[in-house]
């Protein structure tokens, strides 16, 4: 199956490289790997850096699938001339017209004016709104094909399926299926940042939990349409690879990747409350902001449906604004085209009485002014879920934080009913018992970023243990829904300080108040920085640990955190640490 392969500069020093390996008959791979890259898309961290994968396909006719990120334009194309020329490729099949998938695509159009693009209907329009010249397309939808030919050499015929898979994660993906080497691509969907000179899925373990922080930050929000995809996956014949657009291709465990995608998607969609996000592609940062306050509702446990006003079908759109517990709608431009008028106008004819709904600004540069949106909402009689969402600069982490802190404020509001009928739901003399387990009083603290980008966040603990004697580890239990709980991924650090029993009611009131969306945690508290890896120290504290993530466990409602301690140290030897009493076990 595997051929040949070519790899150049893939030492883990340099910052950009590039690989290309056949890697199913006819097919290779040509990825692009930044090693380096700390940041992406909703501007969550990567641990790993990332890849951008483009893929040759040689039939009779020679096709590629996706392009790479502007930044590999001299190493793209000098691996692309060594297994092909340019000029023979007939057709670019984009997946999706994100920019780090379709960065070259302009130049490749400059070297070979005579290729055709294959598209969706939405994809084909981005394009010509990136490139601003004509260009030679072909629209394609699901259960639509593209042929190849045969190849000569193989004798192995190339005839592609093509799969609508919008929002995954953008609203013009579409898978493309091989019938001649079952092999799936997909983009996005199924991917992960991570980046090695690792072909395959070798390692499960040592890639699972990036494919699981990926899933949860960009499939999570739009899990209903992961199960619309793998419901027209299935109809495929047996996968022997899943190429996606990044990281290792999924070739050794395909089925397990699949599954667990289904039964994350499943467990996200049960129930019927769910939250409509509305956003407008290729809109300012709409897409990107929209990601952020859908990743932070999930958090919540509650199910997002991703809408793009620009592409929605107006019956679909009218029975998903009713049918939601609550509507979040962006400000949209002041000289917006007929089609997204009348979905705007959809969309609020939809809207029922006292619905919860959330606005925020797209930063397009010509929006629609917030306050009018605001005033106009009120007058409908709608009920306000949250304060709007306002952007007043280039949206940078800080910003991201908090759309995604908000998101999670509005989970939590949907869900209080539901919450307190779950506590008056459990047995008292277990929820007594239980109750009785005694642990002492933490304030965590967390970073991530430096200078202006930076970010911090914290939250009181109780549930912390000493876990381990050699290295020295301890495990802490963190709510989902805890803004802090995205620091914590593994590799990061955090800091644990440990309150005192004489003095801790100060620090213990702070930081268990309930904070505005973005809002500073240490404004009011005296802190010591730069002594620790994880986050601030609090001046105040008795003892603080400095501790690395290692690794983590899921449960129902909290992620177990396991972190070895890297520093610490004790203010006053003398003084005991606060103990935190509970009469019942079912909220702190």
């Amino acid at each position: 199956m595997v051929a040949s392969a070519n790899t150049t500069n893939t030492a883990l020093t340099q910052k950009l490289s590039i690989q290309s390996q056949e890697f199913a008959n006819d097919s290779i791979a040509i990825r692009s790997l930044d090693w380096d890259r700390s940041r992406f898309d909703i501007e969550f961290g990567l641990r790993n850096g990332t890849t951008y994968n483009s893929f040759l396909i040689k039939g009779k006719e020679l096709a590629i699938i996706d392009t790479s990120h502007l930044k590999f334009e001299k190493l793209w194309f000098e691996e692309l001339i060594k297994n092909v020329n340019p000029e023979e490729i007939k057709y670019l099949i984009t997946s999706h017209t994100e920019p780090d998938h379709s960065g070259l695509i302009k130049k490749l159009i400059e070297i070979n004016p005579s290729i055709t693009i294959v598209g969706s209907k939405l994809a084909l329009k981005f394009i010509e709104d990136q490139i601003h010249q004509p260009f030679k397309k072909i629209e394609v939808k699901s259960g639509e094909f593209l042929d190849l030919g045969t190849n000569e050499k193989s004798g192995i015929s190339h005839k592609i399926e093509f799969i609508s898979a919008p929002n995954l994660h953008w609203p013009d993906t579409i898978f493309s299926f091989d019938h001649g080497t079952n092999v799936l691509y997909t983009c996005d969907a199924f991917g992960l940042h991570y980046c090695s000179d690792a072909l395959f899925d070798n390692n499960k373990d040592e890639i699972f939990g990036d494919f699981r922080f990926y899933y949860d930050c960009l499939m999570g929000p739009n899990a209903r349409s992961v199960l619309q995809a793998i419901k027209r996956i299935d109809k495929l014949p047996r996968l022997h690879t899943i190429a996606v657009g990044h990281g290792p291709l999924l070739h050794n465990q395909v089925t397990f990747w699949k599954d667990m995608y289904f039964e994350w998607s499943n467990n996200k969609s049960k129930g019927n409350n769910f939250v409509a996000t509305c956003y407008i592609s290729d809109y300012g940062f709409c897409d990107r902001l929209s990601q952020a306050i859908s990743h932070g509702v999930t958090k919540a446990d509650v199910q997002v449906q991703l809408i793009d006003l620009r592409s929605s079908d107006p019956q679909e759109l009218t029975s998903l604004i009713s049918e939601s517990k609550a509507v979040i709608i962006p400000t949209w431009p002041l000289e917006a085209d007929n089609e997204l008028k009348n979905s705007l106008g959809t969309l609020f004819a939809a809207l029922k009485t006292k619905q919860l709904v959330a606005i925020y600004d797209s930063f397009g540069g010509n929006d629609e002014p917030i306050d009018a949106l605001a005033n106009k909402l009120r007058e409908l009689g709608q009920k306000e879920a949250l304060s709007p969402l306002r952007v007043k600069k280039t949206p940078d982490p800080t910003i991201y934080q908090e759309f995604e802190e908000a998101g999670t404020d509005l989970g939590q509001l949907i869900n209080k009913k539901k919450n307190i009928a779950t506590m008056k739901s459990l047995d008292s003399n277990l929820d007594k018992a239980l109750g009785r387990l005694s642990g002492g009083l933490y304030v965590v603290t967390a970073k991530e970023g430096q200078g202006a980008e930076m970010r911090q966040s914290a939250m009181v603990a109780s549930w912390v243990s000493q876990a381990s004697f050699s290295p020295p580890g301890i495990s802490i239990a963190v709510a989902k829904d805890r803004a802090i709980e995205s620091f914590m991924q593994v590799g990061r650090h955090f800091v644990v300080n440990i309150l005192r029993e004489d003095n801790y009611q100060t620090m213990f009131r702070h930081f268990l108040k309930r904070f505005a969306p973005g809002a500073d945690r240490f404004k009011e508290v005296d802190i010591i920085e730069n002594i620790a890896k994880g986050g601030p120290v609090l001046t105040e504290s008795l003892a603080f640990l400095d501790c690395k993530v290692i690794s983590r466990l899921e449960t129902s409602d909290h992620w177990i955190i396991y972190g070895i301690v890297e520093n610490g140290n004790v203010s006053d030897l003398s003084c005991k640490t606060a103990v935190h009493h509970r009469k019942v076990a079912n909220h702190y």
